[in-house]
């Protein structure tokens, strides 16, 4: 399983105890960094409030995810029309 995986089975269930749709996990670098981005649904609009929220809830969950050891930066966003 890789990483995306398995921090999928780690904050699932909160994310959709919450209300909202955990659509995709990526964790992928960009030049020198790594980014954890979590893409988030739900009925209606998804703004700012909801990602802060969503990152709040799974803060927590992925810090104590021991096989994650390098530095990254936590991405909560909105699925767009026509991501793939």
């Amino acid at each position: 399983m890789d990483i995306s995986e398995r921090v999928k089975s780690k904050i699932e269930g909160v994310i959709t105890e919450n209300g909202y749709l955990l659509d995709q996990v990526e964790y992928v670098k960009e030049g020198s960094m790594y980014f954890l981005r979590i893409i988030i649904d739900k009925q209606g609009f998804i703004d700012l409030d909801d990602c802060v929220k969503v990152t709040e809830l799974i803060n927590p969950i992925v810090d104590s995810c021991d096989f994650l050891t390098d530095n990254y930066t936590l991405d909560v966003c909105s699925k767009e029309k026509g991501w793939e």
